[in-house]
């Protein structure tokens, strides 16, 4: 992209942001799309426990491999340094930084395997609950129906 066309396009943002205060970026809806703003996204147990599982081997697999960045990159570090190179102090740098950045990939991919485990169990929990109401009304409306012939116990003349 160039300058020009990127100057021209924060002008225009920054004429745009004068008349409303936030603008989030979205996709119009489709003609074909259901009414109601409810979407067609759709998800069940078996993809949340998958997406939780990816997210817990991704975090196991992360930390190992981390791990090992981070230690022969500090060997590296330290290699260099009492070579006299000054790459030996960015590298030591980097790895620093790389503690921290991986300690955040870390704790974000426990989050999300923790949360969908929670969210399984949440919903496990919900259902059954909702099953039980349900059932329940279906004895209840067993109580109303007529026998069948057409008419009710307590109406013999």
């Amino acid at each position: 992209m160039a300058w020009d066309e990127w100057e021209q396009l924060k002008a225009q943002a920054a004429a745009r942001q004068g008349s409303a205060a936030m603008q989030l970026n979205h996709v119009p809806p489709e003609p074909s799309a259901p009414s109601g703003g409810q979407g067609d996204l759709q998800v069940d147990q078996k993809d949340l426990a998958a997406i939780g599982d990816a997210a817990y081997r991704l975090r196991e697999d992360l930390q190992r491999f981390g791990d090992h960045a981070r230690l022969s990159s500090l060997k590296a570090a330290g290699g260099l340094t009492t070579q006299g190179l000054a790459l030996g102090t960015a590298l030591n740098h980097v790895a620093t930084h790389w503690v921290d950045q991986t300690q955040n990939l870390l704790d974000a991919c426990a989050h999300i395997s923790n949360h969908l485990d929670y969210t399984k169990g949440a919903h496990s929990g919900n259902e059954i609950h909702i099953y039980g109401i349900i059932s329940s009304i279906a004895e209840l409306d067993k109580g109303f129906k007529e026998p069948e012939g057409g008419s009710s116990k307590g109406s013999q003349s």
